[in-house]
């Protein structure tokens, strides 16, 4: 995993998270925090990139 991917990752988070606007229309729409959808998504990402590497 590349060295920047985990500070970026967590500067999106925070920023977004204190957006309230942000923040309200995620917790409203999906009945779920935006730390779950970012975390799912980095997941994802992460997943993604491991599976990638094993095939190199």
């Amino acid at each position: 995993m590349k060295k920047w991917y985990l500070p970026v990752l967590v500067f999106l988070i925070s920023t977004l998270q204190s957006c309230i606007v942000v923040g309200g229309v995620f917790r409203a729409g999906f009945k779920m925090g935006i730390y779950s959808v970012f975390l799912i998504a980095g997941l994802i990402i992460w997943v993604i990139y491991k599976r990638s590497n094993r095939r190199r």
